[in-house]
């Protein structure tokens, strides 16, 4: 678990994909402290298992399902990347609780300046929409961020200057896709409040144009 405050922005050194999956290599500095092989690390909000810790970097293994569900297939070497090491029991939950869990790619639409920050605009897919909500909590990237605006296709946010000069904000592009991930707490509130509201909905009569024909009702 995480909690999308960013430790430090890397760079990816090497980045090989094949069907099957493929294999990061991430130069870094501050998320080496303490950092061990079979540890989990949010990379771009993807939560990731070391594989292997370097003198400046580390390595983990991309499962085929992990490049269907986000955006490591669209990166190369060069890049720059979010990265943040797992949440230990003592932390502090500065932003808000993130799974490294990817529900959808989003896309980067515009950004403009607003006194000393900026609003980022990104495109969503439909299906989240109902997580989306104004002052609530969302993974960009797993960047933890509120919502200022949100219409039916897309969202911003407000980024203030720290935060774009420690993450890939800075370097982020018109059109480029982004990792996202809706609150957690959302959809267990969908999921409890489900059954209560199926009790209201009414109930389909079982009347078809085919039955009436049956019946005699029609021609």
């Amino acid at each position: 678990m995480f909690t999308g405050l960013i430790e430090e922005a890397g760079r990816i050194r090497r980045l090989a994909l094949t069907s099957a999956g493929g294999e990061l290599q991430v130069a870094a500095r501050a998320v080496l402290d303490g950092l061990r092989v079979g540890e989990s690390i949010a990379v771009n909000g993807v939560c990731l298992t070391v594989t292997e810790v370097e003198r400046d970097g580390f390595r983990a293994h991309l499962s085929a399902e992990t490049l269907r569900r986000t955006t490591f297939g669209q990166l190369h070497a060069g890049r720059l990347v979010n990265l943040e090491r797992a949440l230990r029991v003592s932390d502090r939950l500065g932003g808000h609780i993130v799974q490294g869990h990817v529900d959808g790619i989003g896309r980067f639409l515009e950004r403009r300046p607003e006194g000393e920050s900026w609003i980022f605009r990104f495109a969503f897919p439909s299906d989240l929409r109902r997580y989306l909500v104004v002052k609530g909590s969302i993974a960009v990237d797993g960047i933890s961020l509120t919502i200022a605006d949100v219409s039916e296709t897309w969202f911003e946010v407000a980024i203030i200057p720290h935060t774009l000069q420690v993450t890939n904000l800075r370097e982020l592009h018109p059109g480029e896709g982004v990792n996202l991930e809706v609150d957690v707490l959302a959809k267990y509130v969908e999921r409890m409040v489900e059954p209560i509201l199926a009790r209201f909905r009414p109930k389909a009569s079982g009347v078809t144009l085919e039955r009436l024909k049956a019946e005699g009702y029609m021609e």
